[in-house]
């Protein structure tokens, strides 16, 4: 069997797309019948540090296009021109790890499978530049008419697809996200000190992690600080927007720059020491497809708060404590339960290292598999 991917977000994307997808191939490597071809199909090499995540072999290998030069040619040579490179290279299944198929590849006679992380474009397209809303929501009504089968994320995301995809609950498996065992890895004391000096880290902080955008609500978690002892601090690790500028503004308005820390551009290698150093994490994102950093904070050692109102719930387990997107007073009580010394705090990070371990390695590799198996 020869199966295809759709390997851009592999080597372009460094946040919940490409961790997913990046993480997925790599587990499946491990697991493949003997004589399986994998073949990675990407615009272009994209970013070194990320394409060399995974390793190709005699048997997984990345697939560029040949005479695409021009970047407008290499994005249609993926929205539709690679179904003719993947007729050619005798591809069997094709997977969009991110939520589209190419068109045409239906009538190519090629099986596709398509992973759908979520949909919020359509929940809360307030968060959205208008013609991009209108452009996502044409790539996902044409994805559910090409895809053979369709992978949910979550219970939370299979719901969306069937109500705004109008799509038969059993053309759906939910399959939730392969997560790295990395974060599970205790750092050394050296490399602990060293990223706590390189980032000048406070004593005694709380952290969040993702893009600094309105959709994730930090403001609520800087908010809930100013209701907790002056000694805790909030370190926000992320991608900059202009909502960044609206939670800056709120920090100098409360004079809270000494206890409010951001970090943008952090490699990947340093983020386990970020959150090992941490006393918990906070998430308080209105709406997600899946939430991947609740899962890194658990393995890290970590107890979670977060928000209600999408998937986090699967993610976090019963353990993690969830508070409404709006309640600022609700998540500085709900962080006061999960700092250092709080009654039961370890027992809570015990049992959620257990729930998390259903969403790592080679389960969600071989429940993926099973699909493909089902489909050739």
């Amino acid at each position: 069997m020869i199966i295809g991917f759709d390997a851009k977000r592999i080597v372009r994307n460094t946040t919940g797309l490409g961790s997913y997808s990046r993480t997925l191939v790599n587990d499946l490597a491990d697991i493949v019948p003997q004589g399986t071809e994998m073949r990675l199909y990407a615009p272009d090499k994209g970013r070194d540090e990320l394409r060399e995540q995974v390793k190709e072999t005699s048997f997984m290998k990345y697939v560029y296009p040949e005479n695409k030069s021009i970047k407008l040619s290499r994005d249609l040579w993926r929205i539709s021109g690679i179904v003719k490179d993947l007729k050619k290279d005798g591809v069997d299944l094709f997977h969009g790890l991110t939520g589209e198929l190419p068109i045409g590849i239906k009538a190519a006679g090629i099986k596709t499978v398509v992973t759908i992380h979520d949909l919020i474009f359509m929940h809360h397209p307030e968060y959205y530049n208008w013609i991009d809303t209108k452009i996502y929501a044409w790539k996902f009504y044409k994805t559910c008419k090409e895809a053979d089968r369709i992978i949910a994320i979550s219970e939370c995301t299979k719901r969306d697809i069937m109500r705004f995809g109008g799509v038969s609950p059993s053309k759906i498996d939910v399959i939730y996200q392969s997560c790295s065992t990395e974060f599970k890895a205790r750092e050394s004391e050296k490399k602990l000190q060293k990223v706590h000096t390189d980032y000048m880290l406070p004593k005694r902080y709380i952290v969040n992690v993702g893009t600094i955008e309105e959709r994730k609500n930090v403001l609520l978690a800087v908010k809930a600080l100013t209701m907790l002892p002056d000694e805790i601090s909030l370190v926000i690790v992320g991608r900059p927007t202009p909502y960044t500028d609206k939670v800056k503004a709120f920090v100098a308005e409360h004079a809270m720059q000494h206890r409010v820390k951001f970090l943008h551009g952090v490699p990947y290698e340093d983020l386990p020491a970020i959150y090992q150093m941490a006393e918990a994490c906070v998430y308080p994102s209105r709406y997600e497809g899946f939430g991947l950093p609740i899962i890194e904070a658990i393995q890290s050692g970590l107890p979670v708060v977060a928000c209600t109102g999408s998937c986090l719930e699967e993610a976090g387990g019963n353990e993690t404590i969830y508070v409404k997107p709006d309640d600022a007073f609700g998540m500085a009580e709900a962080i006061k339960q999960v700092l250092v010394g709080a009654p039961g705090r370890e027992e809570r990070i015990a049992k959620s290292q257990q729930y998390v371990k259903r969403f790592e390695g080679n389960n969600v590799a071989q429940k993926v598999l099973d699909v493909y198996n089902k489909l050739i």
